[in-house]
């Protein structure tokens, strides 16, 4: 029997509770967007490193991401998910000392680029703490039975500041380059560090914990599924701005905006397709979507075109993280459920923390189109294991009805 619908005013109050922590995390992907588009091009053109390192520091964040996300969990059940944010907000604004530190040592190509990585490293822990820490802030101050609405908008917030910050910080670059930028991200970073300080705090709760290769044993097929499908994701944010200056296109920041746009307003404007369809049926049609758009910028003639791709990648990939994810985190007992979540996670940490480098060789090898189709392949490998395991689902589901 479902739940009875709240109230609209309560619904709103709700929701704006939810939003005054998720502040933090926009914050947190400020200080990620901002440079994405132009980190990439700075170490391959300004540092004259290859696509491989351009790749790498991008997607050391991630790495980083993945192997401090149980950390910031653990560390959030000792001391409060407010503490965490901090610390995650800290690491974000340190990212931004790096990158000025980098600079400084520009005459040295290989000190810049080693403290760039020093300053994504940072990010990726800032990331994951701050991350983690406004979710489980959010859950603590409206409760858990709002815990699908408060993930449903930490997507939007992550995404829309992502929107935002890559062609801002492409606006910034051009007005006062890589030192404009970093003080930026530095401000930004503090300015949330000071009003998350005022916030009245919610306690941490730690719970009895199954073995974790019996969660990951749980987690593993949605993980594969959702880990192939941020391929999308991962080539789209790393490498468009490359694709752009290949084809001597401009525009290639708004493609991560028309790819942001798609993603949060997919989660708007669908907000009940996965209870009224189900997890893996909304997958299955985010993939065929994902493909298409993939395949669309693989055979772009023209900038506007490759737009349009990167629109459709993000309209396909925004539900694929919450579709797989309801299903996988209903897997385990409701208690297990945060270590669900956080290993669910990590997929997508992994996924585009490998898909840098990868796509950076394969690029080298059969030019920077290949990395498009080539992620499309791996999405429709993700489409037939939801094919695979649908059936049985379906079948489950029944039996529990």
């Amino acid at each position: 029997m479902p739940a009875p619908a709240l109230p609209e005013s309560s619904s709103s109050k709700t929701t704006l509770r939810i939003l005054s922590i998720l502040v933090f995390n926009f914050a947190n992907y400020m200080t990620i967007g901002l440079p994405l588009a132009i980190l990439p091009g700075y170490v391959h053109d300004h540092l004259g490193y290859s696509a491989f390192w351009a790749g790498l520091v991008i997607s050391l964040q991630y790495f980083a991401t993945l192997l401090s996300r149980p950390h910031a969990g653990r560390y959030a059940d000792k001391v409060g998910p407010k503490r965490v944010v901090m610390l995650g907000l800290s690491g974000c604004l340190l990212s931004g000392v790096f990158y000025l530190l980098a600079l400084w040592m520009d005459a040295s190509p290989a000190a810049s680029l080693t403290l760039l990585c020093a300053g994504r490293l940072l990010l990726g822990a800032g990331q994951s703490f701050a991350g983690t820490g406004s979710t489980l802030w959010g859950i603590g101050v409206v409760g858990s039975l709002h815990i699908g609405k408060v993930i449903s908008w930490s997507g939007v917030v992550t995404y829309g500041a992502m929107a935002i910050g890559a062609p801002l910080g492409v606006g910034i670059f051009s007005l006062g380059g890589l030192a404009l930028l970093s003080v930026c991200i530095i401000l930004v970073a503090l300015t949330a560090l000071l009003v998350a300080w005022r916030k009245p705090p919610v306690a941490g709760k730690a719970s009895t914990q199954i073995p974790f290769s019996q969660v990951l044993g749980k987690i593993l097929p949605y993980g594969m599924m959702l880990a192939l499908a941020s391929t999308g994701f991962g080539v789209i944010a790393t490498f468009i701005t490359l694709f752009y200056d290949a084809k001597n296109w401009s525009g290639a920041a708004f493609s991560l905006t028309f790819f942001s746009a798609a993603f949060v307003g997919m989660r708007l404007l669908f907000p009940n397709c996965i209870n009224r369809f189900g997890g893996l049926r909304v997958a299955l049609a985010c993939f065929v979507v994902e493909i298409a758009g993939l395949i669309l910028v693989f055979f772009a003639p023209t900038s506007l075109v490759a737009m349009g791709g990167a629109f459709l990648t993000g309209a396909g990939f925004s539900l694929v993280f919450p579709a797989l994810g309801v299903v996988a985190v209903k897997k385990l007992p409701q208690e297990n459920q945060g270590s669900a979540l956080a290993t669910y996670s990590a997929f997508l940490d992994l996924s585009l923390g490998i898909t840098g480098p990868l796509a950076g060789m394969l690029m080298a090898q059969a030019g920077i189109d290949s990395i498009y189709l080539g992620s499309a392949l791996l999405v429709l490998i993700a489409m037939a294991l939801v094919l695979r395991r649908l059936p049985r689902e379906t079948s489950a589901s029944v039996r529990t009805d």
